[in-house]
């Protein structure tokens, strides 16, 4: 059974680091390439970061280039997502996914696989 766990979510100040994991079990992740989503309350899923199988690619949505990387931990099978400059705009649901394909990007209908969520607060 492959399971996706988020954690790191919490609230922080306008400008402040923050990093989210993503723990993977049954499934190894040098297998899979692996991304973040984020849903704002009222909004639709928004692509975040993506990174390939191999760690040779890594996307970033508009928004967040320049100002999130995300990177993974094989031997943990552990995917993170470090946001810095932390905006109120940035406040949401984070979520992590794998995806067979290799370099998945931003397409959504690639992830097999999703995770529940951790919820970021970025006050102002």
């Amino acid at each position: 059974q492959v399971q996706l766990a988020e954690s790191g979510g919490r609230l922080v100040q306008t400008g402040e680091s923050l990093t989210l994991t993503c723990v993977v079990s049954g499934v190894n992740i040098l297998e899979y390439g692996t991304g973040w989503f984020r849903q704002a309350p009222g909004q639709e899923r928004e692509f975040v970061a993506s990174i390939s199988r191999n760690e040779a690619i890594m996307d970033y949505g508009d928004s967040v280039r320049g100002r999130f990387t995300v990177f993974k931990d094989n031997s943990k099978n552990t995917m993170y997502l470090q946001m810095n400059r932390l905006q109120p705009e940035d406040t949401a649901d984070y979520v992590c996914a794998a995806s067979r394909a290799g370099w998945p990007r931003t397409y959504e209908a690639r992830y097999n696989f999703w995770g529940q969520g951790t919820h970021v607060t970025v006050s102002a």
